[in-house]
């Protein structure tokens, strides 16, 4: 299967080529994947995978940038600005449609208007980890102890206005509970945090603590997903532990300054396409907690459109602002 897929990529790269060659073959020089997180978070894990997967079946050199800070804006402000020759992309994930959100019109980009969808490929749902030094056996203990004791326990996330942010705070309105909440400068650190005893707690993707998931430092005490994941077959859903309505995920694609030309957007969704159906690319997503998430072009687009306006529309709700 994946010398089949290799073969199909390649001839659909080969078919692009040739339908501009009056141009430089597109890409002739490397790729650069700009993710606004630090290294070790999902995005940045996702970024690399996705890297290595298209120069081992192309030979074509991708090679990703972090600018983490301010929720990802530093990033997808220096890609909305880049020259749109196909040469520059942006590692985005679910965050990207919460910025409207949290800055309105602060930045000098439009998460819509300033890009060029090209795909998603993959999400992860949220879970809850707690630190082991905490001290709770399971969910039903620990939202107990959030009830008598407001206020107290420290919930960290991956920055204001992160996927885990809005989790967090969707969580203390369902579950009718208040946290104090702590933001980090990506996933990586914020985990990192919870091992080490520094935050009690963080409403975070699979993605994002999967690696850490065997650690002794740390317990995942509910998912926020509609059935038990088979990758965490004893951990009960927040539906079982008692909190209905309460789902949150993130997903992770590609966005290209407006502006790129066609013909490298096409390229571009055949790469996301071939890795997003190779058996060995599918075992490796899911062993980083992520599942497949199939969308490009125009179904993007709508994704990130039906996004804004939730995020938008739950800022409001929930109090989330920057």
């Amino acid at each position: 299967m994946r010398t089949l897929i290799s073969s199909i990529l390649l001839a659909s790269i080969a078919m692009h080529a040739h339908a501009s060659e009056n141009n430089a073959t597109y890409p002739n020089k490397p790729i650069r994947i700009v993710v606004g997180f630090t290294a070790g978070g999902p995005t940045d894990v996702i970024g690399r995978a996705f890297a290595h997967f298209v120069g081992i079946h192309t030979g074509k050199d991708m090679i990703v940038d972090n600018k983490p800070g301010a929720n990802s804006t530093i990033a997808t402000r220096h890609v909305s600005q880049a020259k749109p020759d196909g040469y520059t992309l942006l590692g985005a994930a679910t965050n990207h449609t919460m910025i409207p959100a949290l800055y309105g019109d602060k930045v000098n980009f439009d998460v819509e208007k300033s890009f060029t969808p090209i795909c998603s490929f993959a999400k992860s749902p949220t879970v809850l980890v707690v630190s082991a030094g905490l001290n709770v056996k399971n969910f039903a203990q620990l939202l107990d102890r959030m009830k008598k004791e407001p206020g107290t326990f420290l919930a960290a996330s991956a920055g204001v206005g992160s996927s885990g942010h809005f989790a967090t705070a969707l969580f203390e309105k369902i579950a009718q509970v208040r946290l104090n909440h702590v933001p980090y400068n990506g996933a990586a650190p914020a985990i990192t945090a919870v091992m080490g005893g520094q935050v009690d707690m963080s409403f975070a993707t699979l993605a994002s603590v999967l690696p850490q998931a065997t650690s002794d430092k740390l317990k995942i005490l509910a998912v926020a997903s509609e059935d038990r994941l088979p990758s965490l077959p004893d951990v009960p859903t927040f539906s079982e532990a008692g909190i209905k309505g309460y789902s949150a995920d993130a997903w992770y694609g590609f966005l290209a300054p407006v502006g790129t030309p066609a013909d490298a957007i096409a390229t571009l969704e055949e790469y996301v396409k071939a890795y997003r159906v190779d058996k060995t690319a599918q075992k490796n997503l899911k062993a980083l907690g992520l599942e497949p998430d199939a969308s490009c072009g125009a179904e993007f687009a709508a994704k990130i459109k039906n996004d804004v306006h939730t995020y938008t529309e739950l800022s409001k709700n929930i109090g989330i602002k920057q």
